[in-house]
């Protein structure tokens, strides 16, 4: 089974580039979508054009901003939105598909923001998260993919030093909490089977960063820990254009 998770930045801006002929390339089971930034008949008006797909959407409240979406081949059993907290559950940023042997999880975290004015929300968010999963995880296996929002560690990101403490995705408070989420039973499939490649998944639009793969590995896909031997290869779309982020792919045996 191939999976495939993209913050896009925009669905209805990357359908009008190559996303339907990239979609199709990818050949995925189950393709996981961020930051659609389009509400759902939007998302679903796009979506419209592939045949054979199921697929379920999660928007913000507040139009053209966040989103996610779940497109599956198989239809899943059950699906809900959100968390069930009031305070996090107006921005569209959780949606879980269940399926046989798992729930899926697809998920956009909150950025810290500018000068870090949301990083107490983004904590507060993190911890709220991790006993959502957990919670889960007492029903089934789960696996959790998106955008995190985080570089864990000094390896995921090109310019540790300069950042740590400074910038958005790369203070110790969102480091603790990707450290909460990986402590409920889970596994960061890339860096198990890549304990030292360096390769990213973001740049920043500005600075010429892509270019310079100057980068930061801020998407995953976590694993329950008792579904680790079935993690048969995970990988970084690096080459792929479209958004300021690319795809990454989890494979399971």
């Amino acid at each position: 089974m191939k999976l495939i998770s993209w913050n896009v930045n925009g669905i209805r801006a990357v359908a009008g580039k190559e996303f339907m002929n990239q979609f199709a390339r990818f050949d995925a089971d189950i393709f996981c979508i961020q930051e659609t930034k389009a509400q759902d008949d939007q998302v679903k008006e796009v979506l419209s054009k592939l045949d054979g797909y199921h697929f379920h959407c999660n928007s913000a409240e507040k139009k053209g901003y966040s989103g996610v979406c779940t497109i599956s081949r198989k239809a899943p059993t059950s699906v809900t939105l959100d968390m069930g907290i009031a305070e996090h559950d107006n921005e569209g940023r959780v949606i879980a598909t269940e399926f046989d042997d798992f729930y899926l999880v697809n998920v956009y975290v909150p950025n810290s923001g500018e000068g870090l004015k949301r990083l107490e929300y983004r904590a507060q968010w993190d911890e709220d998260f991790s006993v959502y999963l957990a919670k889960l995880r007492d029903k089934k296996n789960v696996i959790v993919t998106g955008d995190f929002n985080v570089a864990h560690q000094p390896i995921d990101l090109a310019r540790p030093k300069e950042n740590y403490n400074k910038t958005s995705g790369y203070t110790q408070t969102e480091i603790d909490g990707m450290a909460k989420i990986l402590s409920k039973g889970f596994t960061d499939s890339f860096r198990y089977l890549y304990p030292d490649k360096v390769q990213y998944s973001f740049w920043s639009v500005r600075f010429g960063a892509r270019a310079k793969n100057l980068g930061w590995r801020i998407d995953y896909f976590l694993v329950d820990n008792r579904l680790q031997e079935k993690i048969g290869d995970a990988f970084i779309l690096d080459q792929e254009q479209g958004s300021d982020h690319c795809p990454v792919g989890l494979v399971l045996k």
